[in-house]
């Protein structure tokens, strides 16, 4: 498939790295001579310089004979009119990245009439991922999730017998046919191997055929009670905090936004009800001491700078806060991110690609999907005879990192595969994986020029 990804910024970045696995011609356009060497130096594609906006160029790139046209500026208008420009021009389907609150309530009216086929907002997605966090004592509604003879239980490790104080390897559940695919600790999705250490704390999910995880549901002890947030304060009044902000205030908690820039203040305490907004620098301790950081039930750190919204965590840790998130989108700070505990670390890029590459799949893979935590994904899919998957046992197939293939449907009846499983065509296969690790998921997915469209 023919992609144009205009934006050589983060966003476009992740886009393009999770898409060229799929064996995707693509194309990069930036404005930016800088941000085009860069993308050039880590990715293999062709490369613009030059401004989308203008009609000469898309002309002369042929954007009639592409499949797909993605705007990831960091401007709404303009991503908007390339959109436009190269759907009149012939592209077949076009996605624009549109962030500002203004444009939600007239989304539509975009899309039907601005030739847009798809509108995404990672602002409102990570939004709705941290709020989902926050707010819900499971990612799957009530624990459990029911699909095609596949069940999902998600329960606090210390609430069944012999789980939690093991290595997963030594683990025996009181029903067999079931697979610990993976656990949250302290914030973040982690897909266990052998050698994995439950802890008590570690919410897991396990995966199995109905009947077995029902069975399983019945061992699992009386769960904590869910605590009910009613105090927030978010560091940072942009987009994501806006639309967090508005989820929160309807759930009933009461909201305080610490935000440095005066116009922006006097925007957010116009537009909205019931949020105290304070005109403040959020790495001022003195501030956040006198506005009760310590009485908070949550702390998002929501600023423009990953490094600030990384030392805020820190110290609404050194306060008490029970639940802490934090926007970050370099890789580079993986290993310092491990370091902070039980912080939820949100990547809005990953959400933001992942999202993209659901709304563009025209040739029914995807069957079902569902984010966990904002960090991980369970999909199932349909499997064709040309995807690298049928290629090799599970053994031999080098599955990556953060990638786990949890259950197979195969005429009428579902089994957890093992090593020695050959994927077949016309398997639906349930496949959890962290988003960070998409790209190579896609890969297993591919089927040639033609794995999206």
């Amino acid at each position: 498939m023919k992609v144009a990804i205009v934006g050589a910024g983060k966003l476009g970045t992740a886009i393009a790295e999770a898409m060229i696995n799929g064996g995707n011609d693509i194309t990069v356009l930036d404005v930016n001579e800088e941000r085009i060497q860069t993308i050039n130096q880590s990715l293999d594609l062709f490369t613009i310089t030059a401004d989308a906006k203008q009609i000469d160029t898309l002309k002369e790139m042929g954007i009639g004979n592409f499949d797909l046209l993605i705007s990831t500026t960091d401007n709404d208008e303009k991503n908007i009119v390339i959109c436009a420009f190269a759907k009149a021009l012939g592209c077949r389907m076009t996605v624009a990245r549109v962030r500002a609150p203004e444009h939600l309530e007239q989304l539509d009216f975009i899309r039907d009439n601005m030739g847009i086929d798809y509108v995404v907002n990672p602002d409102k997605s990570c939004a709705d991922e941290i709020f989902k966090y926050i707010t819900q004592q499971y990612a799957l509604s009530g624990g459990r999730l029911s699909k095609d003879g596949v069940g999902v239980l998600e329960f606090e490790a210390g609430n069944i017998s012999g789980v939690a104080g093991n290595q997963l390897k030594d683990i025996k559940l009181p029903e067999s046919g079931i697979l610990i695919a993976a656990i949250s600790r302290q914030g973040k999705i982690i897909i266990p191997n052998g050698s994995t250490l439950i802890f008590p704390d570690d919410v897991v999910y396990a995966i199995g055929l109905q009947a077995s995880v029902d069975a399983l549901g019945k061992h699992v002890k009386q769960s904590r009670e869910e605590k009910r947030i009613s105090r927030v304060m978010i560091a940072g009044g942009g987009n994501t905090g806006y639309f967090l902000a508005n989820q929160l205030v309807e759930h009933g908690a009461a909201v305080k936004i610490i935000e440095l820039d005066k116009e922006r203040c006097e925007y957010l305490s116009a537009e909205l009800d019931k949020v105290l907004v304070l005109n403040a620098d959020a790495t001022d301790t003195a501030i956040l001491r006198e506005e009760n950081l310590g009485g908070m039930d949550a702390f998002i750190a929501l600023t423009g700078f990953d490094e600030e919204n990384l030392l805020l965590s820190l110290i609404a840790k050194q306060y008490g806060v029970d639940k802490i998130v934090a926007k970050t989108s370099r890789k580079s700070y993986e290993s310092l991110i491990e370091q902070l505990g039980d912080v939820m670390i949100i990547n809005p890029l990953n959400i933001t690609a992942t999202d993209i590459m659901h709304k563009i799949r025209k040739d029914g893979v995807v069957l079902f999907s569902k984010v966990i935590n904002g960090q991980a994904e369970l999909r199932e899919v349909m499997v064709d005879k040309r995807m690298l998957l049928t290629s090799k046992t599970l053994l031999d197939l080098e599955i990556p990192d953060g990638v786990l293939l949890a259950a197979v449907e195969r005429d009428g009846e579902t089994f957890i595969p093992n090593g020695s499983t050959k994927i077949q065509e016309g398997d639906k296969v349930l496949i959890l994986s962290l988003l960070s690790s998409s790209g190579a998921l896609e890969n297993l997915l591919s089927k040639g020029k033609s794995t999206i469209l």
